[in-house]
């Protein structure tokens, strides 16, 4: 074998970064470039694995933390500057904000160059399959927490139950990235640890999903009045609504015999109705307006976006479904300052990049808070002698202080774990074109290594 370098070049030095390049940092053979300059502000990602749970870290400082490592300046909005330097590596790994993937791979494709990225595969990525198969190289995706280890974990159950002889006829997925339940100390029961935008707006897309043999689709103002309480695991208030579409993993998991699959979103209790009378009330309109000028106070500003007396056109607005709720939410909005005389630092000439502003300084992670990853599929299940079964595969991964989040590890050892493989050339993922793990070989040499780095998962049967 060979003993030449493998040169691997490194998009991004946000939170997932660390654990990434600490894992891959262990083969000596490994030459690792870590290249960074941020991109626009607002081209941030609505995207799970970057969006919610990124945090800026200067590229040479971490490149300090770990050997084999070198930190250079790179704009990934120059498809020039991507070009030079994704040609001097064997692999790149993107991990920065989606809307830039199809770059990378583009350049990729010019030098043959391996692609590793930890977000989902858009329809614009699957589009670049042929090329990339005429290149000789493959484009792996979906390598992170969700989508990534919930893969990994519903493909291992599902070929099981199908090797048993049963049928897999209900499938639900819910996952959450969260604040521990003694750091969820505010309205939203939520912390950030990048731009609030990306998660918020998360919460804003549309929903399609399979129940009962229909296709149902949730529209994007309805998604949060969707929610509604689920149980993972005790200790735990979550509610959980459907996200993105769900429809297509009924054939990417090979289970079409499923007359319900529902793939999800988890947020503590109370979450969801805050986040709607947010939107009732404007605060997440992305166009900007004219009447938004610096100097405006919060409640000056509410009260131009609503146009009326404050409590009684929110309530008005809102809709609250009761006066517990109302007192709530409009307790909750004082908090977060919304109907103060304070002065408002007015961002993008929009309501939300303000609100967002705000909620950066209230709610981001302090020194010595932890994290939550929670991730649970249920599997209802009927064998070939008609009984049935519910089978569970949970995933609950408190973040370290002293180390890292639960979010980064999970998404960012998984990603290194992945890229590895690919270096290594392991047949289960040196696969041509556009790839996702949704097949047992690659999924059961993810499962052993992740395990391997504390990331398990806990599989009952109810």
């Amino acid at each position: 074998m060979s003993s030449s370098p493998r040169k691997i070049l490194v998009l991004g030095s946000g939170m997932v970064a660390p654990p990434c390049l600490e894992y891959l940092s262990r083969s000596p053979r490994n030459r690792i470039t870590l290249g960074k300059k941020h991109p626009p502000s607002h081209a941030l990602s609505q995207n799970a694995n970057f969006s919610k749970h990124a945090e800026p870290s200067p590229p040479r400082k971490l490149a300090t933390n770990f050997p084999n490592i070198q930190a250079i300046s790179l704009d990934v909005t120059s498809q020039a500057d991507l070009d030079k330097h994704i040609a001097q590596h064997d692999i790149v790994i993107s991990l920065i904000p989606y809307i830039y993937h199809v770059a990378v791979i583009k350049s990729a494709i010019k030098s043959g160059t391996n692609v590793v990225t930890t977000s989902y595969v858009s329809d614009s990525i699957r589009a670049l399959d042929a090329e990339t198969k005429l290149a000789g190289i493959t484009v792996l995706n979906e390598v992170g927490v969700d989508p990534g280890i919930d893969h990994v974990y519903a493909v291992k159950r599902i070929s099981e139950i199908h090797a048993g002889g049963g049928k897999v006829l209900e499938f639900y997925s819910y996952c959450g990235g969260l604040p521990a339940p003694e750091c969820a100390d505010n309205p939203l029961g939520f912390k950030f640890s990048w731009s609030p935008r990306g998660a918020l707006l998360s919460q804003r897309n549309s929903a399609r999903f399979l129940r009962n043999g229909v296709v149902e689709e949730v529209s994007s103002n309805k998604l949060m009045a969707s929610a509604v309480p689920y149980h993972v695991v005790d200790r735990y208030d979550f509610v959980a609504y459907a996200n993105r579409d769900s429809v297509p993993f009924r054939e990417f998991y090979g289970i079409p015999e499923a007359h319900t699959v529902i793939r999800g979103s988890l947020r503590y209790e109370g979450n969801p109705g805050f986040v709607q009378a947010l939107a009732n009330l404007g605060w997440l309109e992305q166009e900007k307006k004219e009447w938004l000028k610096e100097g405006m106070t919060w409640a000056e500003i509410q009260q131009k976006a609503i146009g009326a007396s404050l409590i009684t056109r929110i309530k008005e607005l809102a809709r609250f479904p009761s006066a517990a709720e109302s007192e709530r939410i409009i307790s909750g909005m004082k908090w977060m300052g919304l109907l103060s005389s304070e002065k408002a630092t007015v961002k993008g000439g929009n309501l939300l990049d303000t609100l967002c502003e705000q909620l950066e300084k209230l709610m981001s992670f302090r020194p010595g808070e932890r994290d939550l990853v929670m991730l649970q599929h249920k599997f209802v299940v009927e064998w070939e002698d008609g009984t049935m079964e519910t089978f569970t595969s949970t995933l609950e991964l408190l973040g370290d202080p002293n180390r890292y989040s639960a979010m980064a590890l999970s998404v960012g050892v998984t990603c290194g774990i992945a890229t590895q493989l690919l270096i290594d050339r392991h047949p289960a993922v040196r696969k041509l074109g556009v790839h996702a793990p949704y097949t047992t070989d690659i999924c059961d040499v993810l499962r052993e290594r992740v395990e391997k780095e504390g990331v398990r998962v806990v599989e009952q049967k109810v």
